[in-house]
């Protein structure tokens, strides 16, 4: 008779117990099955693997506005919706604005994955010489005529909405995705930008049709004194003979047809740093002397790393897709669902 109570007892307990079980290990299973039914294996096998990530936390991010230096709460989408209409005219084709979509949430969760603290509690911030550039849409509108308000912001919004957690992965992992205006129609390699190993899926890509925009090609002339002092700003000890023949000359190019090295006077520089210095639109340009001045011919807008957005929206033309655009852009990626 004891025995029979005892089991009885066991089993009771058991019946009891078992929801709570089922329950708990349910609650914690629930987000990553909802993303394994809707990813590749390498997804999978990025969530079962070392590489884990907990892409629902960053359904709301942490947006430092620099001016005012106050920190935003704000959902992804919504600050999508800002980076967007910031970065890329809703002038585009809407193949373009969903491959910018996809590239800044991109950039954006790489950004939150690999904090390095420098804002501080915050994720990302709303500069664009930091991180990527955001507008808040009271002030997009206002800087749009009043007749296309409504409609190029109603683009943007389809244009994130329309690829809403997609994220762009290299061996399962969110890419660094850099992008910029013009590569005047071959990009660059970043290591050839900040040095380093740079990253195997940013590649130098050939792309047509980037001659057909305003930001293809620019031009910037000094004057004798204001070409030294410049210079001197950042080196003290330059001397320059503007007499002889070739006190100016370009001595090695980028696979990217970027100024690697160039010799001004008595100085060696890179074509990153003459263009910091100048200010000039790009590291790809030609440099001349003509009646005491010099003269720079540019080609292109910005570092000339990952997407360009004049290559995204000439390839759009075509009839390419924002995938097709993506996968030009960068090299062996896949394009994921968060």
């Amino acid at each position: 008779m004891k025995k029979i109570l005892i089991y009885l007892i066991v089993l009771i307990l058991i019946c009891f117990s078992l929801p709570i079980i089922f329950t708990s290990e349910f609650s914690k299973r629930t987000y990553s099955d909802k993303v394994i039914n809707n990813t590749e294996n390498s997804t999978i096998q990025n969530i079962i693997g070392e590489s884990t990530y907990d892409y629902a936390k960053y359904n709301t991010i942490k947006l430092l506005h620099k001016d005012s230096n106050e920190i935003e709460e704000i959902d992804l989408d919504e600050y999508l919706y800002g980076v967007v209409s910031a970065e890329m005219p809703a002038s585009f084709e809407e193949e373009a604005l969903k491959a910018q979509a996809v590239v800044a949430r991109t950039y954006t969760i790489y950004k939150i994955v690999n904090n390095d603290g420098k804002h501080g509690d915050s994720d990302i911030c709303d500069d664009s010489t930091c991180c990527q550039a955001w507008i808040s849409e009271e002030e997009r509108k206002e800087r749009w005529d009043e007749e296309e308000r409504e409609d190029n912001w109603n683009k943007i919004v389809n244009a994130v909405n329309n690829t809403q957690g997609k994220i762009i992965t290299y061996e399962g992992k969110p890419i660094n995705a850099f992008f910029h205006s013009n590569s005047g129609g071959e990009t660059e390699a970043p290591i050839n930008v900040w040095g380093g190993s740079g990253y195997p899926y940013l590649q130098s890509v050939s792309t047509s049709g980037e001659d057909a925009y305003s930001q293809y090609s620019s031009e910037a002339e000094f004057t004798e004194k204001e070409f030294e002092e410049k210079i001197k700003e950042e080196h003290s000890d330059f001397t320059i003979d503007f007499d002889e023949k070739d006190c100016i000359k370009i001595e090695e190019y980028t696979e990217g047809n970027r100024v690697k090295t160039i010799k001004i006077g008595n100085l060696e520089l890179s074509g990153v740093e003459v263009r910091n210095i100048f200010g000039l639109r790009s590291a790809n340009f030609k440099v001349s002397i003509e009646e005491n001045k010099i003269k720079f011919e540019v080609i292109g807008y910005g570092h000339g790393v990952g997407m360009s957005q004049t290559g995204a929206d000439s390839l759009a033309k075509e009839g390419k897709n924002y995938e097709d655009i993506i996968h030009h852009f960068y090299t062996n990626v896949e394009i994921e669902n968060m």
